[in-house]
């Protein structure tokens, strides 16, 4: 498909007798001429490929489970517009905390824990000025008073590396002994030990400080006595997934509860935090609404009856990348190119996927559109290159299925990440937060930088540890674990355990991100590690994606239906 002028491109929405086929192709058998309309509008260059077809062009359904969630039922949430009610209260509540964090007479650990508090309860985008030039001070030496103990130190070195600050792991030296080991006595303080396991989870390859301070700590930590009751709960669930690695609204909705016991809870921030929550609900149910009325609309789900309906699901998905509040519009338009990148039919479309196509064709064009009339820039490369590289990656897995070839695990693993769509997500998520483009972030972008291909990989191996016994039952025979099984004659077991010590060593790269100096704001950091943290939360029990249980369901719940109970008293 030739592009004349980049605005041409972007223009037209097509209907179904408006795509050209190139003559050529017209004599080909159906699937294969859909898949080269498919190529050519996601790539400029001619893709050569094989591809087997049937005789009847039709796609077996595979059984996915029906959607949990109903048109009607979504289309019931209601928050009463709290993000209207609650506007006033919270700008004054605001202001309040936001004097105490700028006092220069503050105490420094105070002032640490506060700022751990505000970024847990899911208020960071309210104080991001403020938690920079506080978090400035610690850097500059300025703030060091009541700050050498071993949990102010972790929590100090969570913090600053959290917030791109390259921190030395040498900070904790003073805790270890002459043979480099850290000191038993350190193991009587608890939640000095629970800040320190925290903070060894932003470690970086090669960080042996860091690599025996996760090992000490979990060590000691399972071991805890049960009359710690206040720390126990803290422990058990920091232990099965540390906070670096939670999804972040999920998190702020438990620990807005658990803060509330707390003796020394500052009712204005608890406050605050509860009607942030609720204003961020109703916003977030408005749009999966919206959301559902044009899936509905569309009639996708009932036309492609093949695909999976997993509109709530990839919404889901979406809050839990792109987590700020202030970037709702492109978490509408993500959850649009995530729901129809999920309908998974790239490799091998026959003509009843034209709309298919047409929806995907439409929504990058409008995108590309957009961009090019509001910043002068044309993105539609990119978009095209990370489409056609997700083509090319999907056609390499079904050529391994028909011959039945099982990869080496190394040859897996370099094409599988492209596959699971984390490029896509976090490229098109590039171009949906509106940021200022510039000419080194396009180039990362064509490439790949680290920040896209780490957190890519997380999610595939999350991906194949959840989702291996559902996948080979629907007949797919390549993934992670067939092919470590393969290659070592290992057992399953071993493979599972070699794959998650993987994940441990591509979470430490991805750390690095945070102060490698990349082009990319930090803002978008976090949404591509944003992208590792939901993968853990979908597949860390299995499949939530695919099937959702009650597990998941009750997450979503928490997240989107149900508001946090607020006493009426607050408005004025």
């Amino acid at each position: 498909m030739a592009l004349a002028h980049p605005i041409l491109f972007c223009l037209p929405r097509l209907s179904p007798k408006q795509i050209m086929v190139p003559a050529k192709l017209e004599s080909q058998p159906p699937s294969l001429r859909s898949t080269c309309r498919f190529l050519g509008a996601v790539s400029s260059t001619t893709t050569q490929f094989s591809i087997s077809h049937h005789p009847k062009d039709e796609r077996p359904s595979v059984n996915y489970q029906p959607s949990i969630w109903s048109y009607d039922f979504l289309q019931s949430l209601n928050n009463d517009r709290a993000d209207i009610i609650y506007k006033e209260r919270a700008a004054k509540l605001e202001e309040e905390l936001r004097c105490g964090m700028n006092d220069e007479n503050a105490d420094p650990l105070n002032l640490l824990q506060l700022i751990d508090d505000i970024q847990r309860l899911g208020l960071e985008h309210r104080f991001e000025m403020d938690i920079n030039r506080a978090l400035a001070k610690f850097v500059s030496g300025v703030a060091t008073e009541n700050t050498i103990g071993l949990h102010a130190v972790a929590l100090r070195f969570r913090l600053l590396r959290q917030y791109g600050y390259d921190i030395s792991q040498d900070v904790f030296k003073g805790f270890m002994d002459g043979k480099g080991n850290f000191k038993e006595c350190l193991c009587e303080d608890v939640k000095a030990m629970l800040s320190l396991y925290e903070a060894s989870l932003l470690r970086f390859e090669g960080e042996d400080v860091m690599d025996e301070a996760l090992v000490f700590t979990r060590m000691h930590l399972k071991g805890i006595s049960e009359e710690e009751k206040d720390l126990t709960q803290q422990v058990t669930r920091a232990l099965d997934l540390p906070l670096h690695r939670k999804l972040l609204r999920l998190e702020t909705r438990r620990y807005i509860e658990d803060y509330g016991e707390r003796d020394n809870a500052k009712l204005n921030l608890l406050e605050l935090a509860k009607v942030d929550f609720n204003m961020v609900q109703s916003t977030l149910q408005e749009d999966l609404k919206e959301m559902s009325r044009w899936w509905m609309d569309m009639g996708m789900a009932s036309k492609l009856n093949f695909a999976r309906d997993r509109l709530t699901e990839c919404f889901f998905w979406t809050v839990g990348v792109v987590s700020q509040p202030q970037f709702r519009h492109c978490r509408k338009s993500f959850t649009d190119a995530v729901q129809r990148w999920d309908l998974g039919a790239v490799e091998n479309l026959p003509d009843y996927m034209e709309l298919c196509f047409l929806a995907l064709y439409n929504s990058i064009n409008e995108m590309a559109y957009e961009t090019l009339r509001d910043q002068g820039q044309n993105i539609l490369p990119y978009l095209r290159k990370a489409w056609a590289d997700l083509c090319k990656a999907f056609l390499k897995e079904a050529n391994w299925a028909h011959s039945k070839h099982i990869p080496t695990f190394q040859e897996y693993l370099e094409n599988a990440w492209l596959p699971v769509s984390g490029h896509l997500c976090l490229v098109h998520t590039y171009f949906l937060q509106r940021a200022n483009i510039t000419i080194e972030a396009l180039h990362s972008l064509e490439h790949y930088h680290d920040v896209i291909r780490w957190p890519s990989i997380i999610f595939r191996l999350c991906n194949d540890l959840g989702t291996a016994k559902d996948e080979l039952e629907r007949g797919k025979s390549v993934n992670a674990i067939i092919c470590y099984m393969n290659e070592t004659g290992c057992s399953e077991a071993m493979a599972r355990q070699h794959i998650s010590d993987l994940i441990e060593d591509y979470w430490q790269k991805l750390n690095k991100c945070y102060v490698d100096g990349s082009p990319f704001s930090k803002h978008y950091i976090e949404t591509a590690i944003n992208l590792a943290r939901i993968s853990q939360c979908i597949y860390q029990h299995g499949d939530a994606h695919g099937s959702p249980d009650n597990l998941f369901k009750n997450q979503a719940r928490l997240l989107i239906v149900e508001p946090i109970s607020i006493n009426e008293n607050v408005i004025s």
